[in-house]
C-alpha cells in the first residue's frame, strides 16, 4: 500500500531544516571526496591541485545528495552510491571549470574564489577539466562488482554528460547569445544544460541500488524537473541578486546576451514557471512516500534560495 502525502506541516518543518541538512551532509561528503581524490604518484603535482582545488570548492553537493538519496529511498546504501555520487561531482566539476574559461563565460569567481584558470592558468584548467571528466568514469566502474550495474551506469553519466546532454546544452547556450530571445531555445538550454545532469544524478542514485523499471524512472523524473527550476531560479538570481551573497559576478548574463527564462518572458512569469516545475518535481515523488520528504523540501530551497 502506498504511504500517505506527507502533509504540509511535515514538509514546512522540513523546508526550514533542508539547508542544514544539506550543509551538513556536505561537509561529511569533503571527507570521502577527500579520500577518492588522492592521485597516483604518476600524476603532475600542478595538475592534481588544479582538479582537487575545483572539485573541493564547496558547494551544496545536491547532485552527489541525490544520488545518495535515490540510492537509499530504492533499498541501497549510501555506501553503495558513493562511486556515483563522487564521480557525478567530478563531471560538475569538469563543467564548471570550462564553463568558466575565457572563451566560454569568462568568469573570475565561483563560489567567492578565483576561477581555476585564474588561480592555476588556462592551460592547467583545460587539462584539469579533462582530467576530471576521465576520473569520473574510473571512479563509477572501479568499485563495481556487478557488470550489468556498471554499464548501465556508465551509460547513463555518459548520456547525461555528453553531445545529447550537459555539453550539448552549453554548444547551444553559447550560439544562441546575442539572438533573440526565445522561450524554446530557453527551455531546450535548460533541459539540456543543468536538468539532464540532475535527471542523471536520480538515475545513477537507482541503477546503484538496482532499482526497478517505475522507481528509475520516477528518481530520473524528479531529477529533470528540479533542474529545470533550478536553472529558472538561478536566470533569476542573475537578474535580481548579489554578488556578495552568490560568491560571484551578476548581470553577466544579460551583458553576453545569453537567452534566459527573464528575458524570453519576464520575471513573474519566470517565478511562475520555477513554481511549476518545483511542483512537478514533488509529484514525481510520490511513489517514495514520505521518506522522500527530504527531496520535496530540496525542491522548494532550490526556488527560494538567495545563492
Amino acid at each position: 500500500m502506498m504511504s500517505k502525502a506527507p502533509t504540509h506541516n511535515t514538509l514546512l518543518k522540513n523546508e526550514i531544516r533542508i539547508e542544514q541538512r544539506l550543509a551538513e551532509w556536505a561537509q561529511a561528503f569533503e571527507t570521502t571526496i577527500q579520500q577518492m581524490l588522492k592521485p597516483p604518484e604518476a600524476v603532475p603535482q600542478v595538475l592534481a591541485q588544479a582538479m582537487q582545488y575545483s572539485v573541493q570548492g564547496g558547494g551544496k553537493r545536491v547532485r552527489a545528495y541525490i544520488v545518495t538519496r535515490f540510492c537509499e529511498l530504492c533499498g541501497g546504501t549510501a555506501k553503495a552510491a558513493t562511486p556515483a555520487a563522487v564521480a557525478l561531482e567530478c563531471v560538475h566539476a569538469f563543467s564548471l571549470v570550462h564553463d568558466d574559461l575565457p572563451a566560454m563565460d569568462d568568469d573570475d569567481l565561483r563560489r567567492g574564489r578565483p576561477t581555476c584558470h585564474k588561480a592555476f592558468g588556462e592551460a592547467v584548467a583545460i587539462l584539469a577539466g579533462d582530467a576530471l571528466l576521465a576520473l569520473a568514469f574510473e571512479l563509477l566502474t572501479d568499485p563495481m562488482t556487478d557488470p550489468r550495474l556498471g554499464a548501465a551506469a556508465v551509460l547513463e553519466l555518459a548520456r547525461g554528460t555528453g553531445w545529447a546532454g550537459m555539453i550539448g546544452g552549453q554548444t547551444t547556450d553559447i550560439l544562441s547569445e546575442g539572438d533573440e530571445p526565445s522561450l524554446a531555445v530557453v527551455e531546450h538550454i535548460h533541459r539540456y544544460k543543468t536538468a539532464r545532469l540532475l535527471e542523471t544524478a536520480g538515475r545513477l542514485g537507482a541503477i546503484s541500488a538496482a532499482a526497478g523499471p517505475g522507481l528509475l524512472a520516477a528518481a530520473g523524473a524528479y531529477g529533470d524537473q528540479l533542474g529545470r527550476a533550478f536553472q529558472i531560479a538561478d536566470d533569476l538570481l542573475d537578474v535580481t541578486g548579489d554578488a556578495a551573497t552568490l560568491g560571484k559576478a551578476v548581470a553577466k548574463d544579460a551583458e553576453a546576451g545569453k537567452q534566459t527564462y527573464p528575458a524570453a518572458v519576464g520575471i513573474e512569469a519566470s517565478r511562475k514557471a520555477a513554481g511549476a516545475a518545483c511542483d512537478r518535481a514533488i509529484e514525481a515523488l510520490n511513489i517514495f512516500g514520505p521518506a522522500a520528504d527530504d527531496l520535496r523540501a530540496l525542491a522548494r530551497f532550490v526556488i527560494e534560495r538567495n545563492h
